[in-house]
């Protein structure tokens, strides 16, 4: 048994009785600022996380490369961490389902956003994408990146991008170039290059690069870029022919097929990427330790072998690196936008 504190006795005269008062209010006002200071700070901490199963929502169909990345990831990143790390697909609108629905998640980190390229054209040119990649979000970690590739079939009389644009300039409107989607890097990289050459090549949208490939093969549409691993097939049995990487430089899996700077195109450099979000809100400590396992992950020499065969490079980096890469990448798409007059619905 405690004994009772002695009651608090206030001095007789006033105006010592207000300095008390207010003396007395200013520590507890302290007490509790250090109190939910302590509380804010425990919310930091990573080491209680994570405590069960973390879900890493992949915003597009299972079987598709940004759906095997996923995967990939979900796997190391439970090895890493000691917790079953589960992929859920939630697929539609170029991305913009699944990514509305992380959006809305708790910021607890047992819910994060595998990206690619689209979580950042799709915000930029659709209207209706329904969030906002620089406040409902913030950067995890960047996985890898890699350029797409320009291809066309065998029947274009055009060996390169410079003979590409020379013809659609003598023939504006009357090539056709396939796209994954409206909104999707694939339409986007088409309405820069036609915005850097004063180019007219119709944009017919495509729900994924498989469909049109294959009707850029029957002649149907006469241009796309893909991925090189989705292109590479076509490639090698000589029915596609690549013209150009999307890419600054060239890319070791096609060592032989000139970049945009080489294609007279200086300036462009486009690439797809991957990386992880959170919402917004996140605990830092949380960000940190996922950030550390991912660096860890896209280091290890199995994991640097599978990246070489899907053609991507590994791309290690802080939270802050990811963040300033997506606001750039954000509104340079926008830009691309405002200048093409692009009205997507």
């Amino acid at each position: 048994m405690h004994a009772m504190p002695a009651p608090m006795h206030l001095p007789d005269d006033p105006t010592m009785k207000r300095y008390f008062l207010k003396q007395t209010l200013r520590l507890a006002a302290v007490c509790v600022g250090l109190a939910v200071s302590a509380g804010l700070a425990g919310a930091q901490t990573p080491s209680a996380w994570p405590e069960r199963a973390v879900r890493l929502v992949v915003p597009f169909a299972p079987g598709a490369g940004t759906d095997a990345m996923g995967r990939l990831m979900a796997q190391r990143l439970g090895e890493e961490l000691g917790v079953q790390f589960v992929v859920e697909n939630r697929a539609g609108a170029s991305g913009a389902i699944g990514t509305q629905h992380v959006a809305h998640q708790p910021a607890d980190g047992y819910t994060l956003l595998l990206v690619a390229s689209p979580f950042t054209t799709v915000a930029a040119s659709l209207p209706s994408a329904g969030y906002d990649p620089l406040r409902q979000f913030v950067p995890v970690g960047m996985i890898a990146t890699g350029p797409l590739v320009w291809a066309t079939n065998q029947k274009l009389p055009a060996n390169n991008m410079r003979e590409l644009v020379a013809l659609a300039k003598r023939r504006p409107g009357v090539l056709n170039y396939g796209s994954a989607g409206s909104g999707g890097v694939n339409h986007l990289v088409l309405e820069l290059l036609k915005a850097r050459t004063g180019t007219f090549i119709t944009h017919i949208p495509y729900r994924g690069v498989a469909p049109a490939t294959l009707d850029m093969l029957s002649d149907q549409v006469q241009l796309i870029t893909g991925t090189i691993p989705a292109l590479l097939p076509f490639i090698k049995d000589g029915r596609v022919r690549p013209l150009a990487v999307t890419s600054a430089k060239r890319s070791p899996a096609l060592p032989d097929v000139p970049s945009m700077a080489e294609s007279g195109l200086a300036g462009i450099d486009v690439v797809n990427y991957f990386a992880i979000m959170a919402p917004a809100g996140t605990p830092a400590g949380v960000v940190d330790k996922l950030n550390a396992a991912i660096n860890r992950i896209v280091s290890m020499p199995d994991v640097l072998a599978r990246f070489r065969s899907d053609a991507v490079d590994p791309a290690p980096g802080s939270p802050a690196l990811l963040g300033a890469f997506i606001e750039a990448d954000y509104r340079a798409w926008r830009n691309v936008g405002t200048t093409q007059k692009l009205v997507i619905e």
